[in-house]
Order: structure tokens, then C-alpha cells, then sequence
């Protein structure tokens, strides 16, 4: 019989909106944007009060990093790119051709792009910072228009 692993859920308000974060005991596995999540219980685990901490911090373009250890699910080829976009520094920005030759198959575009798009925690493993190949922004789970929002913010915090 398998162990019991509970979910727990918080909102966290943001400029961008209202975003639902889950952890397990161990780490963060989810951070998306919600529309309705009165019906909501907020919990208090210590993990998730963090997040909420560290994303607050990140709007204020006080943080540049998080801290928190990170459980996404998903395929392995998911993980391995979620861990590929991990590695995009705050404010710089690839592109799609770009990340996949840094995920180690340069064909492999639309594949890295839908896992990008698959993404289970948002900001925190940073897809926003994926950009087309010509400079357009590209799609973003949450909208482009926060995408545009992220971007700019942390241009904003480095200059």
C-alpha cells in the first residue's frame, strides 16, 4: 500500500493576479494563475508561506532567485527541459532554438516549446524568459500580456 502524500494549496495575491501554488511536505509542485479560487482553502504551510514570501520579494525586484525546492510532474523529457529553462538567468531571454540546443537536440524545438508550455510552476522555473526566434514573445500559459509583464520587470530591475 502506498503512502498517503497530501496536497496542500495556497492563493497568493500578485500584481499579475490571483495565483493557486500546491506543495507536498517537500516542495512546491505547482504555481499557476487562477481566475476563481474563492471556493479555496489557504493553508499554511511553512513551504508555501515562503513562496508567497519569495514571489512577493520578486515583484519588488528584490529577489532574483528562488530558494525553494521545486517537485514539477511531468515526463521525464518534461523535467529535463523544465531543468534546461532553470538555467536562464534573471532578465536574459533565449529563444525557443536556443533553449533546445541548450537541452542538448536542436531539432527538438516544438517538442522543448509544448513542454514549455506544460510547465507546472510558473516564474519560479522561468518559461517567460523564452522568447521567438525573431523577438516576438511568443505564447505563455498565463498570456502574453504577463509574459510582457515579467519580462519587463525584470529589464527594469537590472537597469
Amino acid at each position: 500500500m502506498q503512502p498517503t502524500t497530501f496536497v496542500y494549496i495556497r492563493i497568493i495575491t500578485t500584481p499579475l493576479g490571483d495565483m493557486i501554488a500546491a506543495a507536498d511536505e517537500n516542495a512546491i509542485i505547482s504555481l499557476d494563475f487562477t481566475e476563481d479560487a474563492s471556493h479555496l482553502q489557504n493553508s499554511d504551510l511553512p513551504l508555501l508561506l515562503r513562496l508567497e514570501e519569495e514571489l512577493s520579494e520578486y515583484f519588488a525586484g528584490k529577489r532574483k532567485t528562488f530558494t525553494l525546492p521545486l517537485n514539477p510532474q511531468g515526463t521525464p523529457f518534461q523535467k529535463r527541459v523544465w531543468e534546461t529553462l532553470s538555467t536562464i538567468g534573471y532578465g536574459e531571454t533565449i529563444s525557443y532554438a536556443q533553449e533546445a540546443e541548450q537541452f542538448g537536440n536542436p531539432k527538438a524545438i516544438r517538442a522543448v516549446a509544448s513542454a514549455n508550455g506544460r510547465n507546472p510552476i510558473a516564474i519560479v522555473i522561468p518559461c517567460h524568459r523564452v522568447i521567438a526566434t525573431g523577438g516576438g514573445l511568443g505564447g505563455y500559459s498565463g498570456g502574453v500580456e504577463k509574459k510582457e509583464f515579467l519580462l519587463e520587470l525584470e529589464r527594469r530591475v537590472l537597469d
